[in-house]
């Protein structure tokens, strides 16, 4: 798998994640201000008719774009199952199994049915047989309880999540700091 490359507006605010042919064409239009990380990819291009030498372009895990066109902040990730079960690590919220993505199902806390919204505080990963036998209740009207609650994950989060199988060090290294500083309590036995 090609390697992305992780685009940043220049406060270091993450946006996306981009090709190395993207990243070239940034280059190519000086709107990227920074760059961080290692080398991800080398880019060569054509010779030049005075030099006969070629020109190649090392491509960072990291760059910062100036510009607010170049840069849309996303507040509000879009909602997939695949960003969905990767934030709930493939796990079912109700009986705490761990699933393939093919196994998993969106369920909605608050059922759609009954008024309950399709956005990231409202669903959980759930194994088939888990969101079958919850239906349309509400977790109050039967024996289930949820493992851990939904949230909405923060722009860094998000992006670690839909890439996840390609992240390099050095790019989690820069959005790690970034990720919700929320720890849930812990049981203490007596």
């Amino acid at each position: 798998m090609e390697a992305r490359i992780l685009r940043l507006n220049m406060a270091g605010q993450p946006i996306e994640w981009i090709s190395w042919k993207e990243t070239t064409c940034l280059y190519s239009r000086g709107v990227i201000g920074w760059t961080l990380g290692g080398e991800v990819k080398k880019a060569r291009g054509g010779y030049s008719r005075l030099t006969g030498r070629r020109s190649v372009l090392s491509l960072p895990a990291i760059i910062a774009c100036e510009g607010g066109k170049f840069a849309p902040i996303r507040l509000n990730p879009p909602l997939t199952n695949k960003a969905l079960f990767s934030r709930d690590n493939y796990q079912c919220m109700y009986c705490g199994l761990y699933f393939d993505f093919m196994c998993l199902s969106r369920d909605h806390v608050n059922p759609s049915s009954r008024g309950g919204a399709d956005k990231w505080e409202n669903v959980v990963a759930a194994c088939k047989r888990c969101n079958q036998r919850k239906g349309s209740s509400l977790l109050s009207e039967i024996s289930m309880d949820l493992i851990a609650l939904p949230y909405s994950p923060n722009p860094a989060e998000y992006l670690a999540l839909i890439n996840s199988a390609r992240i390099r060090g050095d790019q989690m290294e820069y959005l790690r700091p970034q990720f919700s500083r929320y720890i849930p309590p812990v049981a203490i036995c007596a």
